[in-house]
């Protein structure tokens, strides 16, 4: 069956931005940063079980990690009393650690009154700043401002740059199941989940999330990406919340936990990169950080608590794949994976991504050459990863309508079970990444750098991974006929990966072999300095740099394509 391209902007399914989940949110900020603060307090507690020495060591372990995170790796986007704030922690820790007259009932008094100081600078600093105003501006700024990018590359002359001849819709390719996730946005709340390879994903994803008609998402982004000034207005402005990677803490785990819970309560659709982080390696999330979606599950089972058992109530999870022929930060990403991988024998660089200049010069490059982006939505799933139908209900692998509801019961009612909730989103899990691999798009850069890299470990088959990144790039040569030869075995097997509904292709992937490999070949990381693969004067296939070949071959790794060779 042909895929549906989006070629126009949708109507928005909520006209007025008061009905927006986020601008209610946005209005009830200060109560619930309030709550969140509450809320988390009292899962510590219980985690702690009320005993003051557990409550306490927790206590010394974050504000020792903290105070750690100040020295050895502090952010320009940090708050400027950040020392002062722990400093006091500390005071305060060892006056009650002093006092040895204090009961038990005393003691853990005052270690929550330090608990409730740190879980409302966590709320303080996790919650989101939307402004309406600044959405507005911004949607307008991403689509102006790309949009004639675009028209100024595909239409000759100074004047193309005021063309409305082409739009960002015949440069991002929208496709998959949009309908049912603009008709679900309606009747419940939505939790998107995105592959994640650039730190351009989450302007991105904003982008989509407004040519679709629906209201803004609330986000999870890295705070490391408010460190960029042009990042930070972008993502102020399009409502993200706060995720800091460096704290690793309970008391903030906790903390950012709730709020996400809370927000989908709340009704606000959200949006998280469940790998975590940018994928490294350049291959398709398959261990993904579940955390933030154990919220969706754990938000699931509160609407049912409350009684929220209709369609208003339900949570649906949808995957989405985003798809480049290029990674502007994959040189730094592929350095990080092999020097995590092969520890000492890889040494780590910096990322190219890490000013609002490298960040400009990318972007006008980027919508001045023809190279595209896909972004595929899949299909909605409850929070057991159950597909849903156009009603939103549940089914079975049958294609049976099922309660979900009676999942989270016991003795006929609904209960709290982390160990059953957890075994829900490790399934959960495991079901998204089916996904991504299932609505994954196969482009021609992804096939070329997956077929030489695999026929120069081929010839080499004694070597590991960390030694075939050291050979000469010099001394690597593909013949031709015989790269696509190898070529045309690997896209009949990705056709027949297709026609069996395990994986999708871009439509450049429907020409001749030696356009498609011509394709490949002039968008294969495109904008590096050296480029991972190019054709010589002899017309020999070779490397100039053999680690993002590597990078780039990894898109198509978790098919069994490998077998080929």
């Amino acid at each position: 069956m042909e895929e549906k391209y989006i070629k126009h902007r949708y109507e928005p399914i909520l006209p007025s931005k008061d009905e927006w989940p986020v601008v209610k949110l946005a209005r009830e900020r200060k109560d619930f940063v309030k709550k969140v603060s509450e809320k988390s307090q009292r899962r510590i507690l219980n985690q702690t079980g009320n005993n003051p020495e557990i409550l306490k060591e927790e206590l010394e372990t974050t504000l020792y990690r903290e105070k750690l995170r100040i020295k050895q790796n502090p952010w320009v986007v940090d708050p400027d009393d950040e020392a002062e704030f722990w400093g006091k922690v500390k005071a305060s820790l060892l006056h009650i650690n002093s006092e040895n007259k204090l009961s038990d009932a005393q003691r853990i008094h005052e270690y929550q009154q330090i608990l409730e100081s740190i879980t409302t600078r966590y709320s303080e600093e996790i919650a989101s700043n939307f402004k309406h105003q600044h959405y507005k501006f911004i949607r307008s700024v991403v689509t102006f401002g790309f949009a004639r990018l675009l028209n100024a590359a595909r239409v000759k002359g100074f004047k193309s740059i005021f063309s409305n001849q082409y739009s960002l819709q015949d440069k991002i390719q929208i496709t998959g199941e949009t309908d049912q996730l603009r008709d679900l946005a309606t009747k419940g709340t939505i939790v998107m989940v995105p592959t994640h390879f650039s730190n351009l994903d989450s302007i991105l994803i904003g982008w989509i999330i407004s040519v679709l008609g629906l209201p803004p998402f609330i986000y999870g982004a890295g705070l490391n990406l408010f460190n960029i000034s042009i990042f930070a207005y972008f993502m102020d402005a399009l409502g993200a919340y706060k995720v800091d990677r460096r704290k690793k803490n309970l008391v903030y785990l906790e903390t950012l936990k709730t709020y996400s819970k809370e927000a989908i309560r709340f009704g606000c659709h959200s949006l998280f990169f469940p790998g975590g982080t940018r994928s490294r390696s350049g291959m398709i999330e398959s261990k993904l950080k579940l955390g933030l979606l154990s919220t969706a599950i754990e938000a699931q089972r509160s609407n049912y608590q409350h009684g929220l058992d209709e369609i208003n109530g339900k949570v649906f999870i949808v995957p989405v794949t985003i798809n480049y022929h290029f990674v502007l930060e994959a040189p730094s990403l592929i350095r990080d994976y092999l020097s995590i991988t092969g520890q000492e024998r890889y040494y780590k660089e910096n990322d190219e991504f890490s000013t609002s200049y490298k960040i400009s010069k990318f972007l006008i490059k980027f919508f001045t050459k023809g190279s595209d982006i896909s972004v595929s939505v899949g299909k909605a799933m409850d929070v057991l990863g159950n597909y849903v139908d156009e009603n939103g209900d549940s089914l079975d692998q049958h294609g049976r309508v099922i309660n979900p509801k009676h999942y989270f019961m016991s003795n006929g009612e609904v209960n709290v079970d982390h160990q059953r909730e957890e075994e829900y989103t490790q399934m959960l899990g495991k079901r998204i990444v089916e996904e991504f691999h299932r609505i994954n798009r196969v482009f021609s850069s992804h096939l070329v750098a997956f077929t030489a890299f695999e026929m120069i470990q081929a010839r080499n088959s004694k070597l590991d991974l960390f030694d075939l990144i050291r050979l000469p790039e010099e001394e690597i040569f593909i013949d031709y006929q015989e790269f696509k030869d190898d070529c045309q075995r690997v896209y009949d097997q990705i056709m027949r990966l297709r026609e069996e509904g395990k994986i999708k292709i871009a439509p450049h992937m429907k020409q001749g072999m030696d356009e498609i490999i011509a394709h490949g070949l002039d968008n294969v990381g495109m904008y590096h300095a050296k480029r991972p693969l190019i054709q010589n004067k002899q017309g020999q296939i070779v490397t100039e740099d053999i680690s993002l070949l590597y990078f780039y071959h990894n898109r198509l790794h978790g098919y069994g394509l490998e077998k080929l060779f």
